[in-house]
């Protein structure tokens, strides 16, 4: 990364301020302001989990695959408790889990990243709006998603896709989650994913000085995600101090790595978080598990968010192409 670029980074860093909540949800939602949002070709439903309202917006990557969709009828299923449903869906499907270090961001917010990926990697793409913490804490994301996943392998509620057509993908703390669905999907056997794709995910438990990986400690001040950011996020997303060692909180804590879906993990060269996703990588890779890992030279967290024309997230794009199709 040249000089200039690097100053830039450092000024709009704070390393030692700890998160505001409020501010930075405000930052955030101005990405809700997307001019291009009324010619997206979306869809949305919703699944429920224990009485909860789970909603999901569906992505299509093309006009041949929007009109697959009986649009009155799905509208008229939605208005009900009933889930409507996409029978003549022939596209392969992404269940896309968005990140925000689990207290910000939503569907509404990653409409365009979504809808990039739709087109893309001609799939449809499934984004969850999980709720956020501190006002709904761990497990209940896991759980949602979960419980989404579960809907989309199984009963075929919001697609009509064969199971071996599904990926599950998400990056930051939405890569912490799908890491956590996949090992709670195995443990419980109730579907069985193929595929996962991981952006530079948050699969750590510590981010202390004493205790972090060194990427934390070399990229954690100066390249917007700082350690201190990362600390509080995971202080929100905490129900009690014990899910710290909680597997399904800290995906780096399973002491199983076996039999995971195949697995493509992208992290950046300038992220805190590089370490961390490519321990968990080598952890898969040497239990058996299939597992691709590339690391993007100069790549700074949250670089997967920016438009295709940069060359980072066309180069991910190449990779994650050449995996969906192998």
């Amino acid at each position: 990364m040249n000089k200039a670029m690097h100053l830039v980074l450092k000024a709009l860093s704070d390393p030692e301020t700890k998160l505001d909540l409020q501010k930075s949800r405000r930052i955030m939602n101005l990405k809700i302001l997307d001019p291009f949002k009324p010619f997206y070709r979306t869809l949305d439903t919703k699944i429920y989990n224990e009485g909860r309202e789970v909603p999901v917006r569906i992505y299509f990557p093309n006009e041949e695959s929007y009109d697959t969709v009986d649009i009155e009828a799905f509208q008229e299923k939605n208005k009900s408790l009933d889930t409507g449903k996409m029978s003549d869906n022939i596209y392969p499907v992404i269940l896309y889990i968005h990140g925000g270090g689990f207290v910000t961001e939503s569907v509404e917010s990653y409409n365009r990243v979504c809808w990039n990926l739709a087109k893309n990697t001609a799939h449809v793409v499934v984004s969850i709006d999980y709720p956020l913490a501190p006002e709904h804490r761990f497990p209940t994301q896991i759980e949602d998603c979960y419980a989404a996943a579960k809907a989309v392998f199984g009963d075929r509620t919001i697609l009509n896709a064969e199971p071996d057509q599904i990926t599950l993908m998400g990056d930051s703390a939405g890569g912490n989650i799908v890491a956590a669905v996949c090992q709670m999907a195995r443990d419980r056997g109730e579907f069985i994913p193929k595929r996962q794709i991981l952006i530079y995910p948050c699969v750590n438990n510590d981010y202390s000085e004493e205790n972090a990986y060194p990427s934390v400690l070399e990229n954690g001040r100066d390249y917007l995600l700082t350690r201190q950011n990362m600390a509080d996020y995971l202080d929100f997303y905490q129900s009690c101090e014990a899910d710290r060692q909680n597997p399904y909180f800290a995906p780096l804590l399973a002491e199983d790595f076996s039999n995971l879906p195949r697995a493509l993990v992208i992290t950046g060269e300038l992220d805190p978080l590089r370490d961390e996703g490519e321990d968990y990588a080598r952890r898969m890779k040497a239990a058996g598990v299939d597992v691709t890992l590339h690391r993007i030279a100069d790549g700074i967290h949250g670089f997967f968010l920016l438009e295709p024309v940069y060359s980072a997230v066309r180069e991910t794009y190449d990779y994650i192409n050449a995996f969906l199709k192998s």
